[in-house]
């Protein structure tokens, strides 16, 4: 695993470039670009955070691929279509990269995810049931086996790393948390040493900007929990005092000093101190709005926001592999976001808040 990943020169404005033509992909990017024409608007999606009720909201869904039957049930029927559109959207990813490689970096998402819930069952003396994905590379049975003998070599060499890191990390500090930042820093380690080993330079500007905006996120949590007062806990409990270097992943193209730096100074700050970087925008906005409303939500479509600007700038390719990873990772978001409105709807949740998720 790579111990030592060189901080990257920052010379654009907002994004990376996404690389060159490829024309073995002449075809598929022709069908992307045709999907991307069918897929909800913006507006489509104001105005069911704008609907009066989950049914008026699911109902504007009538003429998209998610509609709903009219049953009593569809709450239910929800999940079901939902999960059907995000099968097919992989399966739909998996036809069209003729990189194979590709798919398997983007299927480690679920590896690692299933990874994180194995450990959390084990430590917390849970039972290893059939809660795990198997949109993975590795399928759930090995997973079961892996973790019920302890032999963490039935794993490849990634999730072995991640499995043995993990565990130990939990237990020199019996703090749940510090297997998601173990688990989250040899991820992002794995997936630039592929973007390397590729050499596309369009997944490695993705996977560092995925970097800086989890530092991002995580610098505002840790400020807001110094803020609150409750930064400095027991020993063994939570957060340490200090939070030094190994809670911001490496590789992104924020430096560790800025976001060190960061954590010092005040909210009203930090629009200035990123200024100078493509996320003056995200922090500043993200910054406001959790002094006014104690929420990370404006921080989270911030972030979102940020990282499909970035996948709609592939347009400026002809044809390539670009064009089809960001209409895949623009349609999972646009899964989520059906996904978020109808639960919020369900649950009568503020439109306020809503809106101020999405838009």
């Amino acid at each position: 695993m790579v111990q030592a990943i060189k901080q990257p020169v920052v010379d654009f404005y907002l994004y990376p470039p996404v690389g060159d033509d490829d024309w073995r992909y002449l075809s598929q990017t022709a069908l992307v670009r045709m999907l991307e024409l069918q897929m909800l608007s913006r507006a489509a999606l104001l105005d069911m955070a704008n609907a009066e009720s989950f049914d008026q909201a699911a109902d504007l869904l009538s003429a998209a691929e998610y509609v709903l039957p009219s049953t009593r049930n569809r709450f239910a029927e929800m999940e079901s279509i939902l999960s059907l559109r995000r099968a097919e959207l992989r399966q739909l990813f998996s036809q069209l990269m003729l990189n194979k490689a590709v798919i398997r970096i983007f299927r480690t998402r679920d590896d690692f995810a299933n990874m994180r819930l194995a450990i959390r069952k084990v430590v917390t003396k849970k039972p290893l049931d059939a809660d795990f994905s198997s949109d993975g590379n590795i399928s759930p049975e090995q997973f079961k086996q892996a973790f019920e003998q302890e032999k963490y070599e039935l794993l490849p060499d990634y999730l072995q790393e991640a499995a043995e890191q993990a565990v130990l990390a939990y237990y020199q500090t019996k703090d749940i948390r510090q297997i998601d930042f173990t688990i989250d820093n040899i991820q992002a380690e794995y997936n630039l040493k592929m973007a390397q080993r590729l050499k596309n330079i369009f997944l490695l500007g993705l996977f560092r900007i995925h970097i800086d905006l989890t530092n991002i996120r995580t610098m505002f949590r840790l400020k807001f929990i110094q803020s609150q007062d409750q930064f400095q806990q027991p020993s063994g409990h939570g957060v340490p005092a200090e939070p030094g270097d190994k809670f911001f992943l490496r590789g992104g193209y924020l430096t560790l000093e800025r976001l060190k730096l960061a954590l010092d100074a005040g909210y009203e700050a930090l629009g200035q101190l990123f200024f100078v970087t493509p996320y003056w925008r995200v922090v500043e906005a993200g910054a406001n709005y959790l002094m006014s409303n104690k929420s990370f939500l404006k921080l989270e479509q911030q972030c979102e926001e940020h990282l499909t600007e970035f996948l709609k700038s592939t347009i400026q390719i002809v044809t390539g592999p670009q064009p089809i990873i960001a209409y895949f990772l623009m349609k999972e978001n646009e899964i989520r976001n059906v996904r978020l409105i109808l639960t919020a709807k369900k649950n009568f949740l503020d439109t306020k808040l809503i809106l101020d998720r999405i838009s």
